[in-house]
């Protein structure tokens, strides 16, 4: 059997067997990330251009492109992907058109966030970052295609051509991101789009090429080599799927928590005049540098801009717009104190972990921080209580403190009831 046969067998099976609590808790964080991506600037106006495409698949490749813009949705280190975004609103969406619940959205996650993950671990995501390749946006087709298939009910072989069609569907890149409304959220809608339309092809009888990991698809079009051992790696991932603790891109917020745990040591930022950031070279480049008014990127992926948040305007940084139009003195005098360097020795902890060292120098003094894992990840995992806690703070000023409560409850019953109703209380959102 070809990787793709094996795979489709997988999706086609339902993967393996996946606790139930841990897929309720990645249901919720993911319809918190959604919710609150819509109010976004650049949410708003995918919602705008969106107004009158009601099919599916484009309501598919609205919600996943709502919450993936959230930047606060989850994580998986090793692949460099974030699958929750488009698993879990692609499952949610297709199930309440075919009335599915239960198991078969449960299973539908799960081998979702499998194929995903090992699409991403397999072509070696957090490297081919640096290459200016998007993993999630590669991958997207891919583990989209996954979900229908499940949910449509296609068996093992359809399944497989479901796969293979969606990587021929599949794309590395869309640019630099930059300003509201800008096409990369376009773009990832309709990655995830593409994957419903291979599914639904698969099971019109269209096929694809079943020998894409074995042949030169790969290495003649990116320049990669698949790693066929991770693509078939079995274990179920959930469990190693990281739980996002606020809004910013993951490489700083190792950085952000070391500064955390040293002001909760008890220094003062007030007496700080000196931070000096060590995180290993594949994202040097990516969070050294300053922000750019109106620019969103920016804000979220400058590491300096993220400490001084998280020093001294800690509730701003699970604020998912974090787009002021000019930045308050005091933050822009903490950011001049930030200065971040390679350390190739943290790569010995990457892409397992991606880890940062801070020292501060304080009132003539020096303290020292590595931190390797922060809150969420699953070396320091998020419980139902923590979950729920960003959720209510995430939706709870848009929606209310008792429609919050409520939308929480519909996402952590969405497997029993099914996601219609849930659905619905968010459509009357995204339209308020």
């Amino acid at each position: 059997m070809t990787v793709l046969e094996q795979l489709g067998a997988h999706v086609a099976r339902g993967g393996a067997a996946t606790p139930r609590e841990v897929l309720r808790l990645h249901i919720a964080d993911t319809v918190g990330a959604w919710i609150a991506g819509s109010a976004t600037p650049e949410g708003r106006a995918l919602l705008k251009f969106g107004a009158n495409r009601d099919a599916m698949p484009d309501r598919v490749a609205m919600h996943c492109a709502l919450a993936r813009l959230s930047e606060i949705d989850d994580i998986h280190l090793v692949s460099g992907t974030t699958p929750g975004a488009l698993v879990v609103p692609a499952a949610l969406t297709i199930a309440a058109s075919l009335g599915q619940k239960g198991a078969a959205l449960g299973e539908a996650i799960a081998v979702g966030y499998d194929a995903m993950v090992r699409l991403g671990s397999g072509l070696g995501g957090p490297a081919i970052l640096t290459r200016g390749i998007w993993p999630t946006y590669l991958a997207a087709p891919f583990g989209v295609a996954a979900v229908a298939s499940r949910l449509l009910g296609l068996d093992e072989k359809q399944a497989a051509n479901a796969l293979a069609i969606a990587l021929g569907f599949s794309s590395p890149a869309v640019g630099r991101p930059s300003g509201p409304s800008m096409s990369r959220w376009l773009a990832i809608g309709n990655a995830a789009r593409n994957g419903v339309t291979a599914a639904l092809s698969a099971q019109s009888g269209f096929t694809g090429d079943l020998r894409l990991f074995e042949g030169e698809f790969f290495s003649s079009i990116h320049g990669l080599s698949p790693n066929q051992a991770a693509l078939l790696d079995d274990r179920p991932v959930l469990s190693e799927v990281s739980f996002k603790p606020w809004c910013a891109a993951k490489q700083t917020m190792a950085a952000a928590q070391a500064l955390k745990e040293i002001i909760g040591s008890g220094v003062p930022p007030s007496e700080m005049t000196q931070l000096a950031v060590s995180v290993p070279p594949p994202y040097l480049r990516m969070i050294d540098h300053g922000v750019v008014a109106g620019d969103r990127a920016s804000h979220l992926t400058s590491v300096a801009y993220q400490m001084a948040l998280a020093a001294l305007d800690p509730d701003a940084t699970l604020d998912v717009r974090q787009t002021p139009e000019s930045v308050p003195a005091e933050i822009r005098d903490f950011v001049a104190r930030v200065s971040v360097r390679a350390d190739e020795d943290l790569l010995r902890h990457y892409p397992k972990s991606w880890p940062a060292r801070v020292v501060v120098t304080a009132a003539g003094a020096r303290c020292e921080k590595l931190v390797l894992h922060v809150p969420g990840d699953p070396e320091r995992p998020f419980d139902e209580s923590q979950v729920a806690a960003k959720f209510w703070r995430l939706v709870a000023p848009l929606a209310g403190e008792r429609a919050a409560g409520e939308l929480l409850e519909r996402c952590l019953n969405a497997l029993d009831e099914g996601p219609a109703a849930l659905l619905g209380e968010i459509a009357q959102l995204e339209n308020a």
